[in-house]
């Protein structure tokens, strides 16, 4: 019988849509495609089938797999395939994914740094889209990810981002799963719908085919009828078993060959599974005792075993372990791993089974012990994959207090690797494999914090209520897993579970307890503090992150110090930003020191944030963008590109705010980025807000709505900043305050973090023109106004008040301070002179008519409409000489508008730098010499000039 590969068998319509697939991706037009079928069915060998087509096209393919026995690494499948284009050399480009460099040493690990953040699981699928994107540059790729519904659920997800996003890219992915119900089908289903890939159902052979693919591996033309009928029969359908009983049946001589080909000699009994059993450990056998030994090791390693364990497990040397090894791959038993060097695999999950099967509790207790010491020998730290296998087979070999801390290990590092599902499954082991209150406080201490990152936060409660039952433990010990509990309750919202949690914390730590002990605690509580009705609620929130920022300075937990310094800082923004700055600068001086670069790169981020509110300048936060991207913060990043494009909002550069919305919107919605959404909708909001545009705006600030279900923190800023601005361009200034009104009492209600929701200018300024505010209403107002955006309207509600006292010299030097302020914001500019042109007309400040001319002309070139009217109509109250509006008045110069210049007038002015008498001017005019006189008398009048010949030097250059 021959142990090559025969054709494929009963595939034809499967290869032909998958030839067409290829085909398709060669064209730029990349999608996944998923074969499922039950093991054995032939899914491998249809995907080797692929890769080799897509070698013969040109293209590059990738290879990767999940585990079937041991534990699930978390991403496994996808950096296989990763390390083999590393491996290749075929990324020389790589630094043109930026900050997704950074992102993918989670699973490259030549591109790890130490600074690196950890990103959402979208941000690394994004970060692999990328890379493949850059590697099909050059030629089209296929990946094929094989046994992916043993994959985690990470994998998965970041699979289906791909697959979902390769539309515009020479990329397939080729996955192969089983149809069972699970998360991996559901994946693929979920492709289909989307439109993004297909899912081809292998189906077991028929008769027909059962005895072609028996023939060719008996090299005949014909097989006895009663063996084809037996095989197809019992094997239903299925190639593996057809070709494992195919075994059985030549090897016992039940099927021999003569002079006449193949014939049936005895009775064709069989019985399945345990006939594939038994035909792979016959095989097995055949190879000697030391070849069985081989294979029985690689099989408690799992369906893919490194070269390097079994020698140190079988003590072979290298001559010994390859004639062996060569052996098996002669029996079609194993064969190389290609996506991994110095690795083998089992040709068929089923063998590496059926050979586990075979060995027996004791002898697979054994083996497994002495493979786990062979790794932690071989493999110091036990890095990467090591540290759960070793775990796994530590289990395996009745060692649960040694596997148990493995399993913490493994479970920590999958967390830290954004893998939230996969640490609680390996953190699931630990703690129940636990065997003493201490193990399993350690497995509880790791697993409370891992179901909060995977949304699992009702099975994280019940579990801190177990707590309790710890009582064997120091009280210390128990107090840190309740406030582990009280932070997993804290990120639920589970506000009344977090306060429990919290009590018990601190009646077991007592009134005398250690800083070490009460900052984390202080730091949870003013988390919840912060978020539970209260008018004094900031106050004391403030007071609980003081205390456990002074206390873990002096324990020195610097993670602790520096979340709570942060919070601090964010607090004190209301009342002191200078005491902000302090606060964020301890918090990156400690991140610095102590090697923390999330808290780091957060603390850069928030004290750059301060410096913007203070100075209305984005360029520090530019310069914490560059530094969170070097790092692969991709998340803060984004957070970064919303405040900006907030500025250009503000600064009423319009075009380029709507510009950058999109890229940021795009980025924040794909990469799901939850947190980031409400604010990037308010920005749409009042982008469309302060161009007058109130349908617009709305739909923002619906869609916000619906995206919050329940409140939001920027509902006050879409009142004040958005529909409150809206409505003073309608000149409707009773809804701008009713707007205003809301926003304060959201705010009571809920305190936010944020300050330019107009409580603090525009609220004061139209207080104070309405008489209902006053001095005392600005002095409360005293920390935020010094921020820039506030600070214009502050310093015109303070000269409007000092006008109103006769102090007109004071009142003039709060205009200048305002206008200095509002320099780089024109809308509000322009707003407020218009808003206190007539207090100040009447006080004998400013310079209200002039103020009115630039409001006039700015908002009728922005097409605002009712604000420009009133503008007009407020210079005829004011007794000033109005211009009529005609064509071509954007040709006069600015600053002639601003004097009053009319269109007819500028064109006498350009007539007259030519040093044309009157009565030319008239007959190039067609208007009377008298008529021109008096235009040029106007012209010097309103210019100052002092005579006709100084008008030359406002006339335009020739």
């Amino acid at each position: 019988m021959q142990t090559g590969t025969p054709p494929m068998i009963g595939r034809v319509q499967e290869i032909v849509a998958l030839g067409r697939a290829l085909d398709t991706t060669g064209g730029g037009r990349g999608l996944g495609v998923f074969v499922a079928g039950e093991a054995g069915i032939g899914k491998s060998r249809l995907a080797r089938h692929t890769a080799g087509l897509a070698f013969e096209r040109g293209m590059r393919v990738l290879r990767g797999r999940g585990t079937p026995i041991g534990p699930v690494v978390p991403f496994r499948p996808i950096a296989e395939a990763l390390l083999s284009l590393l491996r290749g050399g075929d990324i020389a480009d790589a630094g043109e994914l930026g900050p997704y460099r950074q992102v993918l040493g989670r699973l490259v690990p030549e591109w790890a740094d130490l600074r690196q953040t950890t990103e959402s699981l979208i941000v690394l699928a994004e970060a692999v889209l990328r890379l493949l994107a850059l590697v099909s540059r050059s030629q089209p790729c296929l990946v094929v990810l094989e046994d992916l519904h043993e994959a985690d659920p990470e994998t998965l997800a970041v699979v289906e981002y791909l697959i979902d996003n390769l539309a515009d890219q020479p990329v397939m992915v080729l996955a192969t799963i089983r149809p069972d119900p699970g998360n991996a089908l559901e994946v693929a289903r979920r492709v289909v719908r989307h439109g993004a890939g297909v899912l081809l159902e292998l189906a077991p052979l028929d008769r027909a085919e059962v005895g072609l693919l028996a023939a060719g591996h008996l090299d005949t033309a014909q097989v006895p009828a009663a063996a084809v009928e037996r095989l197809w029969a019992d094997s239903a359908g299925n190639p593996f078993v057809v070709e494992e009983m195919l075994h059985g049946l030549v090897s016992t001589g039940v099927l021999v060959s003569g002079a006449d080909g193949w014939h049936v000699d005895g009775e064709l009994r069989v019985e399945v599974p345990e006939a594939v059993v038994s035909s792979i450990v016959a095989r097995a056998d055949r190879l000697g005792p030391q070849g069985r030994e081989l294979l029985s090791v690689a099989a408690v390693l799992g369906h893919r075993f490194p070269l390097n364990v079994v020698r140190a497990v079988t003590a072979m040397d290298d001559r010994d372990l390859l004639r062996h090894l060569h052996a098996g791959v002669a029996s079609r038993l194993v064969t190389p791993d290609e996506p991994a060097p110095d690795w083998y695999a089992f040709r068929h999950p089923l063998t590496a089974e059926a050979l586990r099967t075979a060995l027996g509790p004791l002898k697979r207790s054994d083996l497994a012990g002495r493979a786990a010491a062979a790794i932690t020998a071989l493999m110091p730290g036990l890095p990467g994959d090591w540290c759960p296998m070793a775990a796994s087979l530590l289990t395996e070999a009745g060692a649960p207090e040694q596997a148990g801390p493995l399993f913490v290990e493994a479970g920590n590092r999958a967390l830290h690797a954004g893998a939230a599902d996969s640490a609680v499954r390996l953190l699931d082991q630990a703690y129940l494999l636990a065997t003493s209150a201490e193990s399993r406080a350690d497995a509880l201490d790791a697993l409370l914090p891992a179901l909060s990152e995977a949304g699992h936060f009702e099975r994280a409660l019940r579990l801190g209520d177990s707590i309790a039952e710890l009582t064997a433990l120091p009280a210390t010990r128990r107090a840190a897993l309740h406030a582990r509990a009280a932070r997993v309750a804290c990120l639920g919202g589970r506000w009344q579970a977090c306060a429990a949690q919290i009590r018990d914390a601190r009646a077991l730590l007592g009134p005398d307890a250690a800083d070490e002990h009460t900052a984390p605690i202080d730091v949870i509580d003013a988390y919840l503090t912060l978020n539970t009705p209260s008018p004094d609620r900031v106050t004391a929130a403030a007071a609980l992150a003081r205390r456990a920022a002074d206390a873990a300075d002096r324990a020195g937990a610097a993670a602790v110090a520096c979340e709570a310094w942060q919070m601090l800082g964010v607090l004190a923004r209301e009342a002191d930003l200078e005491e902000a700055d302090r606060c964020f600068d301890h918090a990156l001086a400690l991140a610095e020191r102590e090697n923390i670069p999330i808290q780091r790169i957060y603390a850069l981020v928030r004290a750059a944030g301060n410096d913007w509110l203070r100075l209305g300048s984005t360029h520090s936060l530019d310069l914490a963008r560059e530094e969170a991207l070097r790092v692969g913060a991709i998340t803060l990043a984004y957070n970064v590109d919303a405040i900006v494009v907030l500025q250009h909002v503000l600064c009423g550069e319009y075009a380029t705010a709507a510009r950058k919305w999109g890229p940021v919107s795009s980025a924040v919605t794909q990469l799901k980025l939850g947190s980031l959404t409400g604010y990037v909708l308010m920005t749409k909001a009042t982008l469309h807000a302060h161009q007058g545009k109130r349908p617009e705006m709305e739909e923002a600030i619906a869609a916000l709505t619906e995206h919050s279900r329940g409140g939001l923190p920027e509902t006050p800023l879409c009142l004040g900043l958005a529909r409150a601005f809206c409505a003073l361009l309608e000149e409707n200034r009773d809804l701008a305050e009713t707007e205003l009104a809301k926003a304060a009492a959201y705010e009571a209600e809920n305190p936010t973090t944020f300050h330019l929701s107009g409580k603090y200018g525009l609220t004061l300024l139209l207080g104070v023109l309405a008489g209902r505010a006053g001095a005392p209403h600005i002095a409360e107002s005293a920390a935020p106004s010094t921020m820039r955006w506030n600070r214009q309207f502050v310093h015109l509600a303070q000269a409007v008040l000092l006008g109103r006292d006769g102090r007109t010299a004071e009142a003039d030097a709060k205009c200048e301070a305002a206008l200095e302020a509002a320099e780089p914001y024109p809308l509000a500019r322009h707003l407020g002179l218009r808003l206190v042109a007539d207090e100040a007309h009447a006080a004998g400040w400013g310079a209200p008519i002039p103020w009115l001319r630039a409001a006039d002309d700015y908002f009728h070139t922005a097409g605002i409409i009712p604000v420009a009217s009133a503008c007009r109509a407020a210079l005829r109250r004011l007794g000033a000489t109005m211009s009529q509006r005609r064509n071509g008045n954007e040709q006069v110069p600015h600053a002639l508008r601003m004097a009053g210049v009319t269109v007819r007038e500028y064109e006498v002015l350009v007539l007259l730098a030519d040093r044309m008498s009157n009565k030319a001017i008239a007959a190039r005019l067609h208007i009377s010499p008298r008529t021109v006189e008096k235009h040029v008398a106007s012209l010097i009048s309103k210019t100052g000039s002092d005579d006709r010949v100084a008008l030359s030097v406002h006339a335009p250059a020739r």
